[in-house]
Protein backbone atom coordinates (compact mmCIF):
# COMPACT_ATOMS: atom_id res chain seq x y z
CA UNK A 1 0.00 0.00 0.00
CA UNK A 2 1.33 3.45 -0.91
CA UNK A 3 1.54 5.80 2.06
CA UNK A 4 0.43 9.39 1.65
CA UNK A 5 2.76 10.49 4.47
CA UNK A 6 6.48 9.73 3.95
CA UNK A 7 8.53 9.55 7.13
CA UNK A 8 10.38 12.72 6.17
CA UNK A 9 7.05 14.52 6.03
CA UNK A 10 6.07 13.06 9.39
CA UNK A 11 9.29 14.37 10.88
CA UNK A 12 8.52 17.84 9.56
CA UNK A 13 5.08 17.76 11.23
CA UNK A 14 6.62 16.64 14.53
CA UNK A 15 9.16 19.45 14.39
CA UNK A 16 11.70 19.67 17.20
CA UNK A 17 10.18 16.61 18.90
CA UNK A 18 10.65 14.34 15.89
CA UNK A 19 13.90 12.62 16.85
CA UNK A 20 12.83 12.11 20.45
CA UNK A 21 9.35 10.78 19.68
CA UNK A 22 10.49 8.48 16.88
CA UNK A 23 13.55 7.00 18.61
CA UNK A 24 12.68 7.01 22.32
CA UNK A 25 13.01 3.73 24.21
CA UNK A 26 10.23 3.26 26.76
CA UNK A 27 10.87 2.62 30.43
CA UNK A 28 8.59 -0.45 30.58
CA UNK A 29 9.69 -3.13 28.10
CA UNK A 30 7.34 -3.82 25.21
CA UNK A 31 7.76 -7.55 25.88
CA UNK A 32 5.44 -7.13 28.90
CA UNK A 33 2.61 -5.98 26.63
CA UNK A 34 0.04 -7.54 24.33
CA UNK A 35 0.65 -5.56 21.16
CA UNK A 36 -1.63 -5.02 18.14
CA UNK A 37 -1.23 -7.32 15.16
CA UNK A 38 -3.14 -9.09 12.38
CA UNK A 39 -3.94 -12.02 14.72
CA UNK A 40 -5.47 -9.76 17.39
CA UNK A 41 -8.85 -11.52 17.68
CA UNK A 42 -7.43 -15.04 17.79
CA UNK A 43 -4.55 -14.18 20.09
CA UNK A 44 -6.37 -11.94 22.57
CA UNK A 45 -10.08 -12.66 22.49
CA UNK A 46 -10.42 -16.29 21.43
CA UNK A 47 -9.41 -17.58 24.91
CA UNK A 48 -11.81 -15.16 26.65
CA UNK A 49 -15.43 -15.53 27.72
CA UNK A 50 -16.65 -13.43 24.77
CA UNK A 51 -19.39 -15.26 22.80
CA UNK A 52 -18.70 -16.18 19.16
CA UNK A 53 -20.98 -13.38 18.00
CA UNK A 54 -18.80 -10.84 19.85
CA UNK A 55 -15.70 -12.30 18.22
CA UNK A 56 -17.38 -11.85 14.86
CA UNK A 57 -18.24 -8.23 15.70
CA UNK A 58 -14.70 -7.53 16.85
CA UNK A 59 -13.36 -9.10 13.66
CA UNK A 60 -15.64 -6.87 11.60
CA UNK A 61 -14.47 -3.82 13.53
CA UNK A 62 -10.78 -4.67 13.16
CA UNK A 63 -11.22 -5.97 9.60
CA UNK A 64 -12.72 -2.86 7.96
CA UNK A 65 -11.15 0.18 6.33
CA UNK A 66 -7.63 1.19 5.51
CA UNK A 67 -6.23 -0.31 8.72
CA UNK A 68 -8.04 -3.62 8.23
CA UNK A 69 -6.26 -6.67 9.68
CA UNK A 70 -3.43 -4.66 11.25
CA UNK A 71 -4.73 -4.70 14.83
CA UNK A 72 -5.13 -0.91 14.68
CA UNK A 73 -8.27 1.22 14.66
CA UNK A 74 -9.18 4.54 13.06
CA UNK A 75 -12.62 5.64 14.26
CA UNK A 76 -14.74 8.74 13.60
CA UNK A 77 -16.69 9.72 16.75
CA UNK A 78 -19.41 12.38 16.58
CA UNK A 79 -21.51 12.84 19.71
CA UNK A 80 -20.52 16.47 20.21
CA UNK A 81 -23.92 17.65 19.00
CA UNK A 82 -25.13 16.62 22.43
CA UNK A 83 -22.01 17.09 24.52
CA UNK A 84 -21.02 20.55 23.21
CA UNK A 85 -24.27 21.75 21.51
CA UNK A 86 -24.98 21.18 17.86
CA UNK A 87 -24.30 24.81 16.98
CA UNK A 88 -20.86 24.84 18.58
CA UNK A 89 -19.98 21.48 17.04
CA UNK A 90 -21.32 21.89 13.52
CA UNK A 91 -21.22 25.69 13.15
CA UNK A 92 -17.70 25.47 11.63
CA UNK A 93 -19.04 23.06 9.00
CA UNK A 94 -22.88 23.06 8.82
CA UNK A 95 -23.02 20.14 6.38
CA UNK A 96 -22.71 17.85 9.41
CA UNK A 97 -26.08 18.90 10.78
CA UNK A 98 -27.20 16.28 8.23
CA UNK A 99 -26.21 12.98 9.89
CA UNK A 100 -25.68 11.20 6.58
CA UNK A 101 -22.58 13.31 6.00
CA UNK A 102 -21.06 11.99 9.22
CA UNK A 103 -21.23 8.45 7.87
CA UNK A 104 -20.05 9.59 4.45
CA UNK A 105 -16.93 11.10 6.04
CA UNK A 106 -16.13 7.85 7.86
CA UNK A 107 -16.52 5.93 4.59
CA UNK A 108 -14.47 8.36 2.51
CA UNK A 109 -11.74 8.35 5.17
CA UNK A 110 -11.58 4.51 5.15
CA UNK A 111 -12.27 4.35 8.89
CA UNK A 112 -12.79 1.10 10.77
CA UNK A 113 -16.05 2.42 12.19
CA UNK A 114 -18.22 5.43 12.95
CA UNK A 115 -19.25 6.06 16.57
CA UNK A 116 -22.20 8.32 17.13
CA UNK A 117 -25.69 8.64 18.57
CA UNK A 118 -28.78 6.49 18.27
CA UNK A 119 -30.48 9.23 16.27
CA UNK A 120 -27.67 9.60 13.74
CA UNK A 121 -27.26 5.87 13.13
CA UNK A 122 -30.98 5.18 13.17
CA UNK A 123 -31.64 7.83 10.53
CA UNK A 124 -29.40 6.13 7.94
CA UNK A 125 -29.14 2.54 9.19
CA UNK A 126 -30.67 0.75 6.21
CA UNK A 127 -28.39 2.56 3.77
CA UNK A 128 -25.08 2.20 5.62
CA UNK A 129 -25.11 -0.46 8.37
CA UNK A 130 -23.74 -3.07 5.95
CA UNK A 131 -21.08 -0.72 4.56
CA UNK A 132 -19.24 0.39 7.70
CA UNK A 133 -19.39 -0.85 11.31
CA UNK A 134 -21.65 1.19 13.55
CA UNK A 135 -20.75 1.97 17.17
CA UNK A 136 -23.83 3.22 19.01
CA UNK A 137 -23.02 5.57 21.90
CA UNK A 138 -25.48 4.80 24.68
CA UNK A 139 -25.03 7.68 27.12
CA UNK A 140 -24.26 11.39 26.98
CA UNK A 141 -24.07 14.54 29.09
CA UNK A 142 -26.86 16.74 27.76
CA UNK A 143 -25.47 20.08 29.08
CA UNK A 144 -28.73 22.03 28.61
CA UNK A 145 -29.84 22.02 32.24
CA UNK A 146 -28.98 25.21 34.08
CA UNK A 147 -26.61 25.25 35.78
CA UNK A 148 -24.92 22.54 33.72
CA UNK A 149 -24.84 19.09 35.25
CA UNK A 150 -21.90 17.00 34.12
CA UNK A 151 -23.59 13.62 34.26
CA UNK A 152 -23.67 10.81 31.72
CA UNK A 153 -27.23 9.56 31.30
CA UNK A 154 -28.58 6.81 29.08
CA UNK A 155 -30.04 8.06 25.80
CA UNK A 156 -30.32 4.63 24.17
CA UNK A 157 -30.62 0.96 24.98
CA UNK A 158 -28.62 -2.07 23.92
CA UNK A 159 -31.52 -3.60 22.01
CA UNK A 160 -31.95 -0.40 20.01
CA UNK A 161 -28.27 -0.51 19.06
CA UNK A 162 -28.61 -4.12 17.97
CA UNK A 163 -31.76 -3.41 15.95
CA UNK A 164 -30.06 -0.70 13.88
CA UNK A 165 -27.18 -3.06 13.05
CA UNK A 166 -24.45 -1.82 15.39
CA UNK A 167 -21.42 -4.09 15.87
CA UNK A 168 -20.47 -2.33 19.12
CA UNK A 169 -21.80 -0.04 21.80
CA UNK A 170 -19.95 2.79 23.47
CA UNK A 171 -20.45 4.56 26.77
CA UNK A 172 -18.74 7.14 28.99
CA UNK A 173 -18.10 7.02 32.71
CA UNK A 174 -16.99 10.18 34.51
CA UNK A 175 -14.70 8.51 37.03
CA UNK A 176 -14.20 10.64 40.13
CA UNK A 177 -17.57 12.38 39.85
CA UNK A 178 -20.34 11.99 42.45
CA UNK A 179 -22.42 10.20 39.81
CA UNK A 180 -19.69 7.72 38.82
CA UNK A 181 -21.00 4.87 40.98
CA UNK A 182 -24.40 4.97 39.27
CA UNK A 183 -22.79 5.33 35.84
CA UNK A 184 -20.49 2.37 36.59
CA UNK A 185 -23.45 0.17 37.48
CA UNK A 186 -25.48 1.27 34.45
CA UNK A 187 -22.65 0.78 31.98
CA UNK A 188 -21.62 -2.56 33.49
CA UNK A 189 -25.15 -3.89 32.98
CA UNK A 190 -25.31 -2.44 29.46
CA UNK A 191 -21.97 -3.98 28.48
CA UNK A 192 -22.98 -7.40 29.81
CA UNK A 193 -26.19 -7.22 27.78
CA UNK A 194 -24.31 -6.01 24.70
CA UNK A 195 -22.05 -9.06 24.88
CA UNK A 196 -25.13 -11.26 25.11
CA UNK A 197 -26.42 -9.63 21.93
CA UNK A 198 -23.06 -10.22 20.22
CA UNK A 199 -21.77 -6.66 20.21
CA UNK A 200 -18.35 -5.39 21.29
CA UNK A 201 -17.98 -2.73 24.00
CA UNK A 202 -15.98 0.53 24.05
CA UNK A 203 -15.64 2.68 27.16
CA UNK A 204 -14.76 6.36 27.24
CA UNK A 205 -12.83 6.37 30.57
CA UNK A 206 -12.92 10.07 31.41
CA UNK A 207 -12.27 11.86 34.70
CA UNK A 208 -14.47 14.58 36.14
CA UNK A 209 -13.91 16.24 39.50
CA UNK A 210 -13.02 19.84 40.44
CA UNK A 211 -10.28 18.55 42.76
CA UNK A 212 -8.54 17.07 39.72
CA UNK A 213 -7.73 20.58 38.46
CA UNK A 214 -5.06 22.26 40.57
CA UNK A 215 -1.74 23.76 39.48
CA UNK A 216 -2.12 21.48 36.45
CA UNK A 217 -5.07 19.67 34.91
CA UNK A 218 -4.80 16.28 36.57
CA UNK A 219 -7.74 15.03 34.53
CA UNK A 220 -4.85 14.24 32.15
CA UNK A 221 -2.57 12.60 34.73
CA UNK A 222 -1.24 9.16 33.80
CA UNK A 223 -1.80 7.71 37.28
CA UNK A 224 -5.45 8.81 37.50
CA UNK A 225 -6.38 8.07 33.88
CA UNK A 226 -4.54 4.75 34.17
CA UNK A 227 -6.71 3.77 37.12
CA UNK A 228 -9.82 4.84 35.21
CA UNK A 229 -8.71 2.50 32.42
CA UNK A 230 -8.25 -0.32 34.93
CA UNK A 231 -11.78 0.18 36.22
CA UNK A 232 -13.01 0.15 32.62
CA UNK A 233 -11.45 -3.19 31.72
CA UNK A 234 -12.81 -4.60 34.99
CA UNK A 235 -16.34 -4.27 33.58
CA UNK A 236 -15.18 -6.00 30.38
CA UNK A 237 -14.73 -3.08 28.05
CA UNK A 238 -13.14 -4.58 24.93
CA UNK A 239 -11.60 -1.25 23.94
CA UNK A 240 -10.69 1.73 26.14
CA UNK A 241 -10.85 5.30 24.90
CA UNK A 242 -8.73 7.73 26.90
CA UNK A 243 -7.30 11.21 26.53
CA UNK A 244 -3.58 11.45 25.90
CA UNK A 245 -1.82 11.98 29.25
CA UNK A 246 0.07 15.22 29.79
CA UNK A 247 1.22 14.94 33.40
CA UNK A 248 1.45 12.56 36.36
CA UNK A 249 1.27 12.37 40.18
CA UNK A 250 -2.42 13.19 40.24
CA UNK A 251 -2.99 11.22 43.42
CA UNK A 252 -0.63 13.44 45.38
CA UNK A 253 -2.07 16.65 43.96
CA UNK A 254 -5.62 15.63 44.85
CA UNK A 255 -4.56 14.57 48.36
CA UNK A 256 -2.95 17.98 48.85
CA UNK A 257 -6.09 19.76 47.65
CA UNK A 258 -8.30 17.64 49.92
CA UNK A 259 -6.00 18.05 52.89
CA UNK A 260 -6.09 14.31 53.54
CA UNK A 261 -4.99 11.05 52.00
CA UNK A 262 -6.43 10.04 48.64
CA UNK A 263 -6.07 6.73 46.86
CA UNK A 264 -3.17 4.31 47.15
CA UNK A 265 0.17 4.65 45.41
CA UNK A 266 3.56 3.01 45.21
CA UNK A 267 6.74 4.95 44.47
CA UNK A 268 7.49 2.51 41.66
CA UNK A 269 4.47 3.91 39.77
CA UNK A 270 6.51 7.06 39.23
CA UNK A 271 10.13 5.94 39.54
CA UNK A 272 10.15 2.66 37.62
CA UNK A 273 6.98 2.38 35.52
CA UNK A 274 6.87 5.93 34.15
CA UNK A 275 8.90 9.03 33.42
CA UNK A 276 7.72 12.44 32.25
CA UNK A 277 8.03 11.32 28.62
CA UNK A 278 4.63 11.18 26.82
CA UNK A 279 5.33 7.66 25.51
CA UNK A 280 6.00 6.39 29.03
CA UNK A 281 2.89 8.14 30.37
CA UNK A 282 0.77 6.57 27.64
CA UNK A 283 2.37 3.17 28.18
CA UNK A 284 1.32 3.37 31.82
CA UNK A 285 -2.25 3.92 30.62
CA UNK A 286 -1.86 0.81 28.48
CA UNK A 287 -0.45 -1.25 31.35
CA UNK A 288 -3.68 -0.57 33.19
CA UNK A 289 -5.65 -2.01 30.26
CA UNK A 290 -4.55 -5.50 31.37
CA UNK A 291 -1.15 -4.88 29.75
CA UNK A 292 -2.87 -4.18 26.44
CA UNK A 293 -5.37 -7.05 26.34
CA UNK A 294 -8.01 -4.35 25.94
CA UNK A 295 -6.86 -2.01 23.21
CA UNK A 296 -6.11 1.61 24.12
CA UNK A 297 -7.29 4.25 21.67
CA UNK A 298 -6.50 7.88 22.43
CA UNK A 299 -8.74 10.77 21.50
CA UNK A 300 -7.77 13.42 19.00
CA UNK A 301 -8.92 16.37 21.07
CA UNK A 302 -10.51 19.67 20.11
CA UNK A 303 -9.91 21.31 16.76
CA UNK A 304 -7.51 24.23 16.45
CA UNK A 305 -4.83 25.84 14.31
CA UNK A 306 -2.40 22.89 14.33
CA UNK A 307 -4.73 19.92 13.87
CA UNK A 308 -2.49 17.92 11.52
CA UNK A 309 0.59 18.29 13.71
CA UNK A 310 -1.33 17.53 16.92
CA UNK A 311 -3.12 14.50 15.47
CA UNK A 312 0.07 13.02 14.03
CA UNK A 313 1.91 13.59 17.30
CA UNK A 314 -0.86 11.80 19.22
CA UNK A 315 -0.80 8.92 16.73
CA UNK A 316 2.97 8.49 17.04
CA UNK A 317 2.79 8.52 20.84
CA UNK A 318 -0.12 6.07 20.92
CA UNK A 319 1.46 3.64 18.46
CA UNK A 320 4.93 3.74 19.97
CA UNK A 321 3.44 3.23 23.46
CA UNK A 322 1.69 0.08 22.21
CA UNK A 323 -1.78 1.53 21.75
CA UNK A 324 -4.38 0.43 19.21
CA UNK A 325 -5.24 3.61 17.37
CA UNK A 326 -6.88 6.99 17.34
CA UNK A 327 -10.49 8.09 17.64
CA UNK A 328 -10.56 11.43 15.84
CA UNK A 329 -13.61 13.67 15.68
CA UNK A 330 -13.65 17.47 15.77
CA UNK A 331 -10.25 17.86 14.13
CA UNK A 332 -11.74 16.11 11.08
CA UNK A 333 -15.39 17.16 10.82
CA UNK A 334 -14.87 20.81 11.73
CA UNK A 335 -12.86 21.38 8.55
CA UNK A 336 -13.68 21.02 4.82
CA UNK A 337 -14.68 17.47 3.90
CA UNK A 338 -11.60 16.56 1.85
CA UNK A 339 -9.27 18.01 4.47
CA UNK A 340 -10.97 15.79 7.03
CA UNK A 341 -10.37 12.77 4.80
CA UNK A 342 -6.73 13.78 4.32
CA UNK A 343 -6.25 14.13 8.07
CA UNK A 344 -7.58 10.63 8.68
CA UNK A 345 -5.34 9.18 5.97
CA UNK A 346 -2.28 10.92 7.40
CA UNK A 347 -3.01 9.48 10.85
CA UNK A 348 -3.61 6.03 9.36
CA UNK A 349 -0.25 6.28 7.60
CA UNK A 350 1.44 6.45 11.01
CA UNK A 351 -0.04 3.06 11.91
CA UNK A 352 0.80 1.60 8.50
CA UNK A 353 4.39 2.85 8.49
CA UNK A 354 6.86 0.13 9.60
CA UNK A 355 9.37 2.87 10.36
CA UNK A 356 7.21 4.01 13.30
CA UNK A 357 8.05 1.19 15.70
CA UNK A 358 6.90 0.15 19.18
CA UNK A 359 9.14 1.91 21.69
Amino acid sequence: MTLALPVATLESWLGSEAEDLLSYRARVAKELLHLPGPDWIERIWLPSDRPPQVLRSLQQLYGTGRLAHTGYLSILPVDQGIEHSAGASFGPNPMYFDPENIVKLALAADCNAVATTLGVLGSVARRYAHRIPFIAKLNHSELLSAPNQYDQVLFAGVEQAWNLGAVAVGATIYFGSPESTRQLQEVSRAFALAHEYGMATILWCYLRNPYFKQDQDYHLAADLTGQANHLGVTIEADIIKQKLPETNRGYGAVAKALGKSYGKTDDRMYNELTTDHPIDLTRYQLLNCYAGRSGLINSGGASGKNDFAEALRTAVINKRAGGSGLILGRKAFQRPFQEGVDLFHAVQDVYLAPEVTIA
